[in-house]
C-alpha cells in the first residue's frame, strides 16, 4: 500500500493537525505505525480520549487504499512534505500541513507567489487594486494566492486568469466543495492555470472554523501578503500575521480612514506595514523583477561536457574568458564557442570586457526572507 494512504488516514482523524501529526511520527517512528497502533499504545500518547476513538473508529471502518483510488480517479492529487512536488516555500514553515489535497497542478512556477487577501464586502477602490495589482503581478510572471472568497479574493483570482497568469486557492473545505458555490466556475478555470488546494480531506464542509487555519497555508505559499482591504476583525489581517510569523513581508493599500473596509489596513501600515501605493512598489521591495529571468534559468542544465565545466567556474562574480580557460582547463576556442551558445541558451551573461556570469547565480541577487 502507498505510504501516503496512511498520512491520509491520520489527516482525516479530527483533531490531528500538523503538530499532534508529527509528534505522532516522532513517538511511533512512521505514519503506518502510528495508524496501526494498538489503543493502548494510543493512550499512552496523552491524545484526548476524543481523538483515540475517532482514530479507532475511521481505522475500522476506512480502506485506505480505496480511499486513495477514488481521490485519484477525481483528479485529485496528494502531495506530503517528502513529495518531491510538494510546495518550496510551504516546506519551510514550522509545521508544514501533512497532507494538501490537489486539484490542478502547483509547479515550480508558483515558488514566485504573493498572496492576495481582504474582505468580502469591498469597495470599488478595493477592487480596482485587486484587479490592477493581480494583473500586474501574473504579467510578470507571479503566481496569485488567495482564499476563493468573495470580494477581494474572487477579484484577484479572476484578474489573474484574465492576465494569463496562474492563480493557487486554498480553501476551508474538502477541494471538491467549492465554497462559495458561485466560485464553482472560477475554481474550474483555475485548475487549468494553476490548482485549487487544501489540507482538509475531500468531502469537509466549509464550517467557520475551517477558514482562519487555511490562511497560515495562504501565507506560507507566497512570498509575501498584500492585505486590500479588511476590516478590523478580518481573515485578511490573520493572513498578515501568519506572515509575520514567518519571517516574511507584508503590504497593506492605505485607505479612507473613514472606511470600515480601510480600518484594517491602515493599522497594519501603522504598525509597520509596507504602504502598497503602487504595483511597482511590490516588485521593488521584494526584488520581483527578476522572477522571469530565474525561472528560465530554472530550466536550462549543461548538455555536454564544456558546458558543464564552464557551468562550474562561472558564478556571481564576473569571470574574463582566459580566467574561465585557465579554470575549466579548455582551450580558449573551445571555450569562447561554447560561451557564445551558452548565452543564446540564456545559461551565461556577457557583462562587458569579454567577462561572463551564470544566470543560475540570479538567485544570489536578491533575498527574501523565508
Amino acid at each position: 500500500m502507498d505510504d501516503r494512504s496512511y498520512w491520509v488516514g491520520l489527516n482525516l482523524v479530527k483533531g490531528i493537525g500538523a503538530a499532534r501529526f508529527n509528534a505522532l511520527i516522532e513517538h511511533f517512528g512512521s505514519s503506518q505505525a502510528a495508524w496501526d497502533a494498538p489503543a493502548s499504545a494510543l493512550y499512552a500518547t496523552g491524545l484526548p480520549t476524543a481523538v483515540i476513538e475517532e482514530l479507532l473508529q475511521l481505522r475500522a471502518n476506512t480502506d485506505l487504499q480505496v480511499l486513495l483510488d477514488d481521490f485519484k480517479a477525481r483528479g485529485i492529487t496528494l502531495l506530503t512534505p517528502e513529495d518531491t512536488a510538494y510546495p518550496h516555500r510551504l516546506k519551510q514553515i514550522d509545521l508544514p500541513p501533512p497532507v494538501l489535497y490537489v486539484l490542478g497542478e502547483i509547479t515550480t512556477k508558483d515558488d514566485w507567489a504573493v498572496g492576495i487577501v481582504g474582505t468580502r464586502r469591498m469597495s470599488p477602490y478595493g477592487q480596482q487594486v485587486a484587479e490592477e495589482l493581480a494583473r500586474f503581478l501574473a504579467a510578470n510572471g507571479v503566481t496569485v494566492v488567495s482564499g476563493l472568497a468573495r470580494g477581494i479574493d474572487s477579484v484577484a483570482h479572476q484578474a489573474a486568469l484574465e492576465a494569463g497568469g496562474r492563480t493557487i486557492a486554498v480553501l476551508g473545505s474538502g477541494v471538491d466543495q467549492i465554497y462559495p458555490a458561485e466560485n464553482r466556475g472560477l475554481a474550474a478555470r483555475m485548475m487549468q492555470q494553476g490548482a485549487v488546494i487544501s489540507d482538509y480531506a475531500p468531502g469537509t464542509p466549509p464550517e467557520g472554523s475551517n477558514f482562519p487555519p487555511r490562511n497560515r497555508i495562504i501565507a506560507g505559499l507566497s512570498i509575501a501578503t498584500v492585505v486590500i482591504e479588511a476590516g478590523k476583525r478580518s481573515g485578511a489581517n490573520i493572513t498578515a500575521q501568519f506572515s509575520v510569523d514567518q519571517g516574511k513581508e507584508v503590504f497593506a493599500v492605505p485607505g479612507n480612514i473613514y472606511a470600515p473596509q480601510s480600518v484594517g489596513t491602515n493599522k497594519l501600515i501603522q504598525d509597520g506595514a509596507h504602504p502598497l501605493l503602487k504595483p511597482e512598489d511590490l516588485l521593488e521591495v521584494l526584488n520581483l523583477t527578476l522572477v522571469t529571468e530565474h525561472q528560465q534559468a530554472r530550466m536550462v542544465l549543461p548538455e555536454n561536457a564544456a558546458e558543464a565545466a564552464i557551468f562550474g567556474v562561472l558564478g556571481h562574480e564576473p569571470l574574463h574568458v582566459d580566467q574561465i580557460g585557465i579554470q575549466a582547463n579548455l582551450p580558449i576556442e573551445e571555450i569562447s564557442a561554447t560561451l557564445a551558445l551558452m548565452e543564446l541558451k540564456g545559461m551565461v551573461r556577457q557583462v562587458g570586457g569579454m567577462r561572463y556570469i551564470a544566470i543560475r547565480e540570479v538567485k544570489n541577487a536578491y533575498h527574501i526572507k523565508e
